[in-house]
């Protein structure tokens, strides 16, 4: 069964990012050992390297992984909103990320100041997408709304987010 929306609403994903959508497939995310669920708090230094991320489903059914940040540079000044950090389209069902195109590759999570809401976003295709999409200009100001209209994505399918702040700078003695 596909997670509940409710921590996304509380997390303000369902408005800021995305909008009101029933979970019909399975995502789980894995930075090391560590599960992400839904508001739960990861440490930008755990998460240099892209996830581990098993998509639930069938191999003749094509996703796109979508990863961003609403709250840059600041959540109190959004000026920049959406960070995107991370585009793969035309994955198989049952498969993970590697086995699809990657648009825009990994960028791990370096938030400046407050606490920041790292969002993975996934939809299921009506076809192969991968010669229609270019990588965006730029990473600021993407919009997953526009780019899954531009896609005719539809809603999302599936969504987990985790919380990171910036770690304090370590001491030398």
């Amino acid at each position: 069964m596909a997670a509940s929306i409710d921590p996304l609403v509380v997390g303000r994903v369902i408005g800021d990012v995305l909008d009101m959508f029933i979970p019909t497939a399975n995502m789980s995310v894995y930075f090391g050992p560590k599960h992400i669920t839904n508001g739960c708090e990861i440490k930008p230094s755990t998460t240099l390297n892209p996830p581990k991320v098993n998509i639930s489903g069938h191999s003749d059914e094509l996703y796109t992984l979508v990863m961003t940040d609403p709250d840059a540079p600041s959540p109190s000044e959004p000026s920049l909103r959406e960070w995107v950090h991370w585009i793969v389209v035309d994955i198989p069902g049952g498969t993970n990320p590697s086995k699809g195109k990657e648009i825009l590759p990994y960028m791990e999570p370096k938030p400046p100041v407050g606490i920041h809401r790292y969002i993975f976003v996934l939809f299921r295709q009506n076809s192969p997408v991968g010669l229609m999409v270019q990588q965006p200009l730029s990473r600021a100001n993407f919009s997953t709304r526009m780019f899954a209209g531009h896609l005719d994505l539809g809603l999302p399918v599936a969504t987990v987010y985790f919380n990171a702040q910036k770690e304090p700078a370590s001491r030398r003695r």
